[in-house]
């Protein structure tokens, strides 16, 4: 888990359609009376010094930081934020309930995952209409036997305002069930297990775990991944058999590692992973013999991440050692992993084509790999050659579904473009024929009705900035529309140009939506990610503000109608851009944002910083990193200018993004900047990273981020109006 994943901006970026709405509820209903508007809450300021080797700032809103969130002066000023919000954000409120239907419209609430068959039992999960959560279940050997409910979300969530099951596992003989719960918001999850024949739960439990859990072949040994309770670092492995105690399998000191836990596709092995931004290694146990103990399999090197996998009598690794862009080994069972002249090559290395996953069968191998910025399936047939599964989209995202029975003799995958819903297909590996299993239904949506570019923009260094585009057919594109566009751009995490339901409403009103498909992604191969982090973090920004005069230059938007978004370390992203360029922007809409780079990447006590010294660098112990960090954090770079309307939303639970990060930002935003542009800060009081955890919960937040963007979007903009 990375600190500043998006988890909340997927959220915020997938469901649903729209009617055209009259010009008053554009407007907001209402939403320029002549009411006094409502006053923003005026946050304190107390000086406190942020020490470091490198020199002492001046932080006056530190005070902010609760780590207990118990204290009561910090919950009243975020709930005087939460109300000014309401306040100012009530005129549209019948836009945004306007919306949160026609969002909700475009979920098929009865709706079922295809089923995946697992030793003996088609495994699915399934919703029920009007209820919020999902419901795992299987029937034993055909899909015609009765239906046995393993989990219902929305009975375990009863009396809880934040439910979430992060995982579960069931026993190879498949009578029991453990799964990992979270009732804060925190990631902190609660393994609790029961007797699937009977129902009963056991007593055997454990607090604070990481939600990784692998059973043993005896089926009463399982194996769970813990965390560290003050940075909740997932740091070791556990080993519990039940009606016992706990044993310590394996713990990690070094603070840049994340540990986890699970099983081979073979189910000989029980893995322990060991992964940084820039290093891996995985040992292995006897899955048979889980009292033994692990191995390394090979061992760390400094910048070689790989994995591995087992079936038949083979292992199979997926490394960058001499390979940037990772290529695909195997090893014989009982040769030394460790020694490269028993590896034998089956996807080699490219220039062009990053390898990032691959799935074992019997029959064959299929990889996920990433050739001109898009996600592509190919399929490496025992007998055969290999070969590439078609598309029929300019931009697409396809995607190994990796299933559990390594005997079968179909490659299962996923595909989606901007305007096609996904869909999960079958190949046959000996024929070459494809069945579509099912497509993701959106009732009222109709595909034919929108169509998507793929365009590229021209960074500042002369490099070629994917970029993917949707809009509703008929859109003018001659600079009138308004103009949404959304960036990541860490982590290696690729943005793809895939459906987004709920992004309908926008497109119905008008609305263009773009991607960019900036560095610091992995969407062109490694060297996009590398280009995008430690000290080149500055290309992550430059790529999107030149994304974004790239559209405006090209006439897919409004020069005064361009709205940006990102989340967690996307919310970083929009942070520096708005500081570096408010003037592109008439809005800014920011998820859980990652704002406050500098002082949280210099305390280790925050739950995750020591993990991310490889993608930002370490402040504490490198000038450099300090300087050049500070050259660009959000909260640090505020300047007294004129900057856009800004809607900021934020969990109070969030374990990967403070809240206390926004807070501290968007207090000194208010108290900083040359305009009375609105700054507005949601707060969820029970939720986290990923925002309100019920699926109707979430679209009602997205609703209202949406509504935000209408109104800002009908209202003056207040840059104008003042002598600066």
């Amino acid at each position: 888990m990375t600190r500043r994943h998006t988890l909340a901006c997927a959220c915020a970026l997938c469901c649903c359609q729209t009617k055209n709405p009259g010009a008053g509820e554009a407007a907001g209903g209402g939403a320029r009376g002549t009411l006094a508007a409502p006053a923003p809450p005026v946050a304190a300021r107390r000086p406190h010094a942020v020490v470091s080797p490198h020199g002492t700032r001046d932080d006056p809103y530190y005070w902010m930081r609760d780590d207990e969130r118990k204290d009561p002066e910090v919950l009243a000023h975020l709930a005087a934020e939460n109300a000014y919000a309401n306040a100012v954000l009530a005129p549209v409120t019948p836009l945004e309930d306007t919306l949160f239907a026609e969002l909700r419209a475009r979920v098929q609430e009865e709706d079922s995952t295809v089923p995946v068959f697992d030793r003996g039992y088609w495994y699915y999960v399934r919703f029920e209409t009007g209820k919020q959560y999902p419901i795992y279940a299987r029937r034993q050997r055909t899909l015609d036997a009765p239906e046995q409910i393993l989990l219902d979300g929305n009975v375990l969530a009863v009396g809880h305002p934040f439910f979430k099951i992060g995982n579960y596992a069931v026993s190879p003989d498949g009578r029991l069930l453990a799964w990992a719960e979270d009732t804060v918001g925190r990631n902190q999850f609660v393994l609790r297990i029961m007797d699937l024949d009977t129902g009963a739960r056991l007593p055997d439990t454990a607090a604070n775990i990481s939600g990784a859990l692998a059973w043993a072949n005896d089926n009463r040994t399982l194996f769970y991944g813990g965390k560290d309770d003050v940075t909740l670092r997932a740091d070791r492995v556990f080993r519990h058999v039940l009606g016992g105690t706990d044993v310590l399998v394996h713990h990690e000191p070094d603070g840049s590692y994340y540990v986890g836990v699970g099983t081979t596709k073979s189910h000989r092995f029980i893995t322990i992973g060991m992964r940084s931004t820039t290093n891996s290694e995985y040992r292995l146990l006897d899955a048979d013999a889980p009292a033994g103990e692990p191995r390394v399999f090979l061992a760390r090197e400094k910048d070689h991440l790989y994995s591995v996998d087992h079936l038949g009598d083979r292992f199979v690794i997926r490394t960058n050692d001499h390979a940037k862009n990772f290529r695909v080994v195997e090893v014989p069972r009982g040769k030394e992993a460790s020694d490269r002249a028993a590896w034998k090559e089956i996807i080699p290395h490219r220039a062009d084509t990053l390898v990032e996953s691959v799935a074992l069968y019997d029959k064959f191998l299929a990889a996920s790999v990433r050739t001109g910025g898009l996600r592509k399936v190919q399929v490496l047939p025992a007998k055969g050659s290999a070969f590439y599964i078609d598309a029929q989209d300019p931009a697409y995202v396809m995607s190994v579904y990796d299933t559990p029975d390594p005997t079968s003799t179909r490659v299962r995958y996923v595909y989606e473009s901007m305007t096609q819903p996904s869909s999960v297909y079958e190949l046959d590996i000996g024929s070459k024929q494809k069945a579509l299993l099912k497509q993701q239904p959106v009732p009222t949506y109709d595909p034919a009705l929108y169509t998507s570019d793929y365009l590229h923009a021209k960074a500042p260094d002369g490099t070629a900035v994917p970029i993917s585009v949707v809009y509703r057919k008929g859109t003018k594109l001659d600079g009138s529309a308004p103009l949404l566009v959304y960036g990541y751009g860490s982590y290696g995490m690729s943005m793809e140009p895939s459906f987004g339901a709920t992004r309908t409403s926008l497109l119905d009103r008008g609305w263009v939506y773009a991607i960019a498909h900036i560095r610091g992604g992995q969407e062109m191969g490694r060297a996009w990610y590398e280009d995008g982090k430690l000290m080149k973090k500055r290309n992550t920004f430059t790529d999107f503000i030149a994304s974004t005069e790239h559209l405006v230059a090209h006439k897919y938007g409004a020069a005064d109608r361009v709205f940006a978004m990102g989340g967690s370390a996307g919310g970083l992203l929009v942070g520096a851009v708005v500081n570096m360029r408010p003037d592109l922007y008439r809005g800014i809409v920011s998820f859980v944002p990652f704002v406050d780079v500098l002082t949280t990447m210099l305390d280790e006590s925050i739950p995750l910083t020591t993990n991310e010294y490889e993608e930002w660098g370490n402040p504490t112990a490198d000038k450099a990193a300090y300087d050049y960090m500070l050259g660009y954090s959000p909260y640090d770079n505020i300047t007294p200018q004129p900057y856009p309307a800004i809607y900021v939303r934020t969990g109070l639970w969030d374990s990967q993004v403070q809240y206390f990060e926004p807070a501290k930002w968007v207090a000194k935003l208010r108290a900083t900047k040359r305009d009375t542009n609105p700054v507005l800060f949601d707060i969820n009081m029970s939720a986290g990273h990923g925002g309100a955890s019920g699926r109707f919960d979430a679209l009602r937040e997205i609703a209202r981020a949406y509504a935000f963007m209408l109104m800002t979007l009908e209202r003056p903009d207040r840059r104008t109006d003042l002598t600066l």
